[in-house]
């Protein structure tokens, strides 16, 4: 999807786990592994974004998947729809000057069965721990830590 602002989007991130291993996307347009996401559309929130984007990248729908957050339901809430909590967040450059500000979520895998989506990625993995500390594959550093951390916490 083509940037919404000129400056900043915001984007989430699914750092989602099966049976201590971690699914990542090789990204033809950075060159690099990440976690499966991208950009919030105009119109939708967070929630929604984050399992649009699941299901576009790795073909795992709400059945297959757990979102592993709060979700804040404050008693009077009136109108507000609570939305997942976050684990991480970050803002880093993404074909500069523009920048992305992710939000990434820490989300279970009910089942190892993905499916590629050939328009947007070359290639998707699940990796170990120890593939994770592979120095050919190109992981960013900060993909690698948010990786390990999320294999830590959800096994």
């Amino acid at each position: 999807m083509p940037h919404i602002h000129k400056d900043i989007d915001f984007t989430v991130g699914a750092a989602i786990v099966h049976q201590g291993k971690i699914l990542l996307v090789d990204h033809p347009r950075y060159g690099m592994r990440l976690m499966p996401g991208g950009h919030v559309e105009l119109t939708e929130d967070t929630d929604q974004a984050l399992l649009r984007e699941i299901r576009e990248e790795t073909g795992l729908g709400p059945d297959d998947t757990e979102v592993v957050a709060e979700r804040i339901d404050p008693d009077d809430a009136g109108d507000a729809k609570p939305l997942w909590v976050p684990r991480w967040m970050n803002i880093h450059p993404a074909n500069l000057p523009h920048r992305h500000m992710a939000l990434m979520y820490l989300v279970r895998a009910k089942t190892d069965r993905v499916k590629l989506d050939g328009d947007e990625h070359q290639e998707i993995r699940w990796f170990a721990p120890r593939d994770l500390g592979d120095s050919s594959l190109a992981i960013p550093p900060d993909v690698r830590w948010y990786a390990r951390e999320a294999i830590r916490i959800l096994s």
